[in-house]
């Protein structure tokens, strides 16, 4: 595997998590498989899905962006060079964190990636019903076996993270590596805060999910634009706010002056920032991968990031 200088744990990451949320959903097989060849082919290392995609597509059941990346890793190989993650919780068929629950739903996600081991292995969504000791049990288990090298965690509230890392400490068991938060220059009280004061103090590498706002960051949604996207009422709503207004601006002047796209440079402020390991952002075309493997290269001066952070206060 390439020297990358971003560590999740043990595991060597390209500084750009390649979303496969698109997988099965906006980009059929084809399309999923030109992109995953574009950015492993461009130095990418780092796919990032999880087994309720696209569970909420009419006709689909979940998992489905799994076994896209379980196909597209069997028919290329290089298993060994790609670090696969994963969540758990949300599937139709395996919702909660209960012990057996993580267990079902592990075992189901290494058939749909053709897989023996998950390298970064999250709890999609906190389950207040069960106790945070089980969880970190169920999932100290699969480390113990083998079939998950690391685990991470998303959308949980501080208190019960800190109740978690707390556990795995006294007990002994597997800890939380990594925090997937909804981080962005237009969403940042969604991590900055206390969320991102106990990634520092635990050393959790923090993987931003809608590093680019639904799209809204990659610089397409102007006034008067119609964009043809599943997502575009979600990202286009940031135009009406003078937050989303003025971070365009300074994204669009950064760019111009550094002679990259707006969606690189709004990916390095994420780099840029405390914890931040490798912003997670998808790509439904192979035109649009470039873009996204450049934040490699990138980096912003202090100045830049400064103007960028006043932008989005």
């Amino acid at each position: 595997m390439a020297e990358f200088k971003n560590k999740i744990g043990d595991l060597d990451v390209y500084p750009l998590a390649l979303g496969g949320n698109v997988f099965g959903w906006t980009a059929d097989r084809e399309e999923s498989f030109a992109v995953l060849d574009a950015y492993a082919g461009g130095g990418g290392n780092f796919v990032d899905t999880a087994d309720t995609y696209s569970a909420w597509v009419e006709g689909h059941r979940g998992g489905e962006s799994e076994e896209i990346i379980g196909e597209w890793l069997a028919a290329r190989g290089g298993r060994d060079r790609m670090v696969l993650a994963t969540k758990v919780g949300a599937h139709p068929e395996h919702r909660g964190l209960a012990a057996g629950t993580i267990r079902a739903a592990a075992e189901a996600s290494l058939r749909r990636l053709r897989t023996d081991r998950i390298d970064l292995y999250y709890t999609h969504t906190d389950d207040l019903t069960v106790p945070v000791e089980e969880i970190i049990t169920a999932l100290d288990e699969l480390v113990r076996e083998g079939k998950v090298r690391h685990i991470g965690v998303s959308n949980i509230e501080p208190e019960r993270l800190e109740a978690s890392l707390a556990f795995s400490d006294r007990e002994g068991k597997a800890k939380y590596v990594a925090i997937q938060a909804h981080y962005n220059l237009v969403s940042r009280d969604t991590y900055e805060g206390a969320r991102m004061r106990i990634a520092r103090e635990h050393a959790l590498a923090a993987v931003p999910y809608y590093g680019l706002a639904s799209g809204f960051l990659t610089g397409k949604y102007r006034a008067g634009v119609r964009v043809d996207s599943a997502r575009a009422k979600k990202a286009g709503a940031h135009l009406g706010t003078e937050r989303g207004r003025k971070v365009l601006d300074v994204l669009d002047e950064i760019a111009a002056d550094r002679g990259v796209p707006v969606p690189t440079v709004a990916l390095a402020w994420l780099l840029a920032r405390p914890t931040v390991v490798a912003p997670i952002a998808s790509a439904r075309t192979v035109r649009q991968v470039p873009a996204l493997l450049k934040v490699a290269e990138l980096a912003l001066t202090a100045e830049e990031v400064e103007r960028l952070t006043a932008a989005s206060a």
